[in-house]
């Protein structure tokens, strides 16, 4: 079993940043990939980016160049840097990992992010 505890989301101001952080905890020997998905009212769940053990990347066509994924392996945690943030970044952010290829997902509680004047 894997819990994972989300933190450092809360209301910005357009332009401004935040960085979220995911802490995995549990029966992990290591952590095959580690993401952030993203979900506003009334529309689906869409990642926002991804990084495998190996540090490969994989980022949403709308936050390129402006968020940045990573990790922490000896600690188990994942990072998401977002700077100038937009409103139409505002949503739960949830963590997402998977131990292995073909393990099952688990997710974190979210933490919202809104951004706001």
């Amino acid at each position: 079993q894997v819990q994972l505890v989300e933190s450092g989301g809360g209301l910005v101001q357009p332009g401004g940043s935040l960085r979220l952080s995911c802490a995995a905890s549990g029966s992990i020997f290591s952590i095959y990939v580690m993401g952030w998905y993203r979900q506003a009212p009334g529309k689906q769940r869409e990642l926002v980016a991804a990084i495998t053990s190996g540090r490969i990347v994989n980022y949403a066509e709308p936050v390129k160049d402006r968020f940045t994924i990573s990790r922490d392996n000896a600690k188990n945690t994942v990072y998401l840097q977002m700077n100038s943030l937009k409103p139409e970044d505002t949503a739960v952010y949830y963590c997402n990992v998977r131990i292995s290829p073909s393990s099952q997902n688990y997710w974190g509680q979210g933490t919202q992010v809104t951004v706001s004047s």
